[in-house]
């Protein structure tokens, strides 16, 4: 069954699923009693590496559920770090190798996925709206191959540019960086042009595809005299939210994100499905979500 859970980014989906049932559940159990080898899982990773705090807690799941890596269960790690570009080649591999599993991060590549194989479970873990973009039927019974955590919050996306008109009163014009290759990000800014009239904001979109157009973006976004930034969760911009963010502060761009890593590195604020808003400099506040 997928489950609507809370974006706690990549880190609590992996840990969940390591400790939960779609990983080291029944499944693994009888897997492992049928085979004297390692049962081979295939980790597929859009945003994060195999050698991140990700991974270590995948890697801590799995040793509190019983199962050793290169014992009971083989990890075989890829990852993209965000390029999206790499993800057809990675499935390809993951797939010729005919893993038992694979537990991938995102949308983009678990839609890859489910073009490539019917028959091994795809265990998704970070997906914005698995229904809407045609990986599975309902989530409560999903069908095919696919199974794993939703993570759908159409109601944060109002709520954080609500967020930055009540930290700048005066704001009416707000630039908002997408990526038109996310599924998602179509219907993200569908409801971000149905809130901004309510907010007496005027909106302007610019879209990123590659961290080589970053630069000449913010270059297009400052001729439009924004006086703020909302940036939409992509894992290009996590991945290269450094660069993003330098280049919001250069040109003077106050902004808001969906998940606190934006905010420890430099960005203003930050709005997810926690309990709790993160500002910049200040202890996170309790929010209702």
């Amino acid at each position: 069954m997928i489950e609507p859970g809370s974006r706690r980014t990549v880190l609590s989906g992996l840990v969940a699923l390591a400790a939960g049932s779609g990983l080291t559940g029944t499944w693994l159990v009888a897997r492992a009693q049928q085979a004297a080898t390692p049962r081979h899982i295939g980790v597929l990773l859009a945003v994060v590496t195999p050698v991140g705090k990700e991974a270590r807690a995948f890697r801590q799941g799995l040793l509190e559920a019983g199962y050793t890596e290169g014992r009971e269960v083989a990890v075989e790690w890829r990852s993209a770090d965000g390029d999206y570009a790499r993800i057809p080649e990675l499935v390809a591999d993951l797939v010729h190798r005919n893993v038992d599993v694979i537990v991938v991060d995102t949308t983009v590549a678990t839609w890859a996925l489910k073009r490539a194989t019917s028959t091994i479970p795809i265990v998704m873990t970070v997906v914005s709206d698995p229904v809407g973009s045609g990986l599975v039927a309902n989530l409560a019974h999903p069908g095919g191959n696919v199974t794993g955590f939703s993570v759908m919050m159409p109601d944060l996306t109002p709520r954080r540019l609500q967020l930055l008109k009540e930290a700048i009163p005066r704001l009416t014009r707000v630039a908002v960086l997408w990526n038109p290759d996310s599924p998602f990000h179509t219907r993200l800014l569908q409801e971000l042009k149905a809130a901004a009239p309510l907010l007496s904001i005027e909106l302007s979109f610019v879209g990123v595809r590659t961290s080589e157009e970053l630069t000449s973006a913010f270059s297009a976004i400052s001729r439009g005299r924004p006086q703020a930034l909302y940036i939409n969760e992509d894992p290009l911009f996590f991945n290269h939210r450094t660069v993003l963010l330098g280049l919001a502060l250069k040109f003077r761009l106050p902004n808001v994100s969906g998940v606190r890593e934006y905010v420890d590195a430099g960005g203003l604020m930050s709005m997810g499905r926690t309990t709790r808003t993160y500002f910049a400099d200040q202890p996170g506040t309790s929010t209702e979500s």
